[in-house]
């Protein structure tokens, strides 16, 4: 794989699919990437929470991406992934459509949420507390998610 320096006012990002659209999350985030292997439902728990699997012999949470963010379910593919991320001491399994690429953007390119939502009762709606901003490479758009609010790390999962 090229080796590519980023600069100070460029983010890496992995790149990956839940239905049509494109989304993002910090490279620095993501563990590993695994294709999707036998998990194990664990009852009365919320409905994005898939289950559970097996780790190098840890326990990994993992959950439904699309689930969690509120986009309709669909099955999986070959090309499903489980994007193991970890943010603060928190590692989980993140179930996604594809897993596209790496990509690289210039900090000017990115919309933060804040200029998205048109009004603050926009910005604090269900749907939109999940992205933190939308960045615009040669127009070609991938929505950056929150981690923070997607693991519940900002108040309480529903």
């Amino acid at each position: 794989m090229e080796q590519h320096e980023v600069s100070s006012n460029e983010v890496q990002i992995v790149a990956f699919k839940l239905k049509r659209e494109e989304y993002g999350m910090s490279i620095l985030n993501v563990e590993e990437i695994k294709r999707l292997t036998d998990i194990t439902r664990v009852p009365f728990t919320p409905d994005f929470i898939k289950g559970v699997m097996n780790l190098r012999g840890s326990v990994l949470p993992v959950i439904d991406l699309k689930k969690r963010i509120g986009l309709p379910d669909a099955e999986y593919t070959d090309a499903t992934r489980i994007i193991v991320v970890k943010l603060e001491e928190i590692t989980v399994g993140m179930i996604v459509d594809a897993v596209t690429e790496v990509l690289t953007i210039d900090t000017d390119h990115i919309t933060n949420s804040k200029q998205i939502a048109s009004t603050e009762s926009d910005m604090h709606s269900e749907s939109n507390k999940f992205i933190n901003g939308i960045g615009n490479l040669n127009n070609r758009l991938v929505i950056l998610l929150n981690l923070s609010e997607i693991l519940g790390l900002n108040g309480e999962t529903k």
